[in-house]
């Protein structure tokens, strides 16, 4: 379990194609991560195969690479990385899973006093769950919807901390960035949704 709030932006290394799945080599500054510890890379909750003296190896499996971009990363790019959630923390963001529900497109970039606007072309899996001042997690920042200026379109507004602490600043029309719906949402989306069918 995540919050969203992201504890150091890495870079990536390498990333290597391997037995169907794709090797992560990742710097960051962290000297105490352990094998077999829980990160959210860009929001995807991977496990830390090896440690290394400047960062760590993930692995990607096959399933993973279907539902993320982490097949198009290459060496140089920057990433939002976050550790697990203990359970003395305060939960500053809002509950993130590090399970990626879908890919998003950026579909609009502007500045509006210090603000930034993103506008991203969401799914229907996403869409459903997003509403005005909502929280949705993307590339595992957690932000609030600040608008849905269109069907299937949620905006959010990036103060300058955000953009000076995540990858988020790199964003461009275009890109395509790892989304995670609000996990309340779901539940309230599935539980509405079975009731419906029992009453029909």
């Amino acid at each position: 379990m995540f919050t969203g709030l992201i504890g150091a932006v890495g870079l990536v290394r390498a990333a290597n194609p391997v037995q169907g799945g794709l090797d992560l080599l990742i710097d960051a500054p962290w000297r105490d991560l352990a094998d077999g510890e829980s990160i959210a890379v860009d929001g995807a909750c991977l496990t830390v195969r090896e440690r290394l003296e400047a960062g760590f190896v993930v692995h990607v499996i096959t399933t993973s690479l279907a539902r993320t971009s982490f097949g198009s990363y290459r060496p140089g790019r920057r990433v939002n990385l976050e550790r697990a959630l203990r359970l003395a923390d305060r939960l500053g963001g809002h509950l993130v899973q590090g399970h990626v529900d879908a890919v998003g497109t950026v579909a609009a970039v502007r500045t509006e006093g210090d603000a930034r606007l993103i506008d991203i072309a969401v799914p229907p899996l996403v869409a459903e769950v997003s509403i005005p001042l909502g929280s949705v997690a993307v590339d595992g920042v957690s932000l609030t919807i600040n608008a849905i200026p269109s069907t299937g379109v949620v905006q959010v507004s990036l103060i300058p901390f955000t953009l000076q602490h995540t990858n988020l600043a790199d964003r461009a029309p275009g890109d395509r960035v790892h989304l995670e719906g609000d996990t309340i949402g779901k539940y309230v989306r599935h539980f509405t949704a079975a009731h419906l069918r029992t009453t029909e």
